[in-house]
């Protein structure tokens, strides 16, 4: 697994996502490495990310997945240019569709596994699939296509 996080090579004006962003105190600030051909990232639910007594909020799982997702489209993309993470600018991504399987409650307490898999690339679209595991139980899937931030979402710098 590489030593840095996909995340820490986003530009800085790029880094107040909730779920991943560096500079965003409030979130989650998760940090996706390489491991082999998956993307994983690990996550520990505090309590306010509960949904009831025992078990994690669906929106708090479908939030990682889709920044999960999001950073292994860049990292895919910058392995597919044939450089190593940071030897060339982190493209960004976004969500154009988000779909979430729940397959079982996801318990709150244990730390949480979220792999992801380039399932398809291509200049217009990256689609990733995604799970996250609790104790080894997968407990949610998701599919996600990602796409190349659009010019109209980049501040001017």
């Amino acid at each position: 697994m590489e030593d840095r996080a996909i995340q820490d090579f986003y530009p800085d004006d790029f880094s107040h996502c909730y779920g991943c962003g560096k500079l965003n105190a409030a979130g989650h600030r998760i940090k996706t490495r390489w491991k082999g051909d998956e993307a994983v990232t690990h996550f520990t639910p505090e309590s306010h990310d509960i949904a009831l007594p025992g078990f994690v909020y669906g929106g708090l799982v479908a939030s990682l997945i889709d920044c999960h997702a999001m950073a292994t489209a860049s990292g895919a993309a910058v392995r597919a240019s044939g450089h190593a993470m940071g030897e060339v600018p982190s493209p960004r991504f976004v969500t154009a569709q988000l779909n979430v399987s729940y397959l079982k409650p996801t318990p709150l307490g244990p730390e949480l596994e979220i792999r992801g898999r380039v399932k398809e690339a291509g200049a217009r679209k990256t689609i990733v699939e995604v799970t996250v595991s609790a104790q080894g139980v997968v407990t949610a899937k998701g599919e996600v296509v990602a796409v190349p931030m659009p010019e109209s979402m980049i501040r001017n710098r």
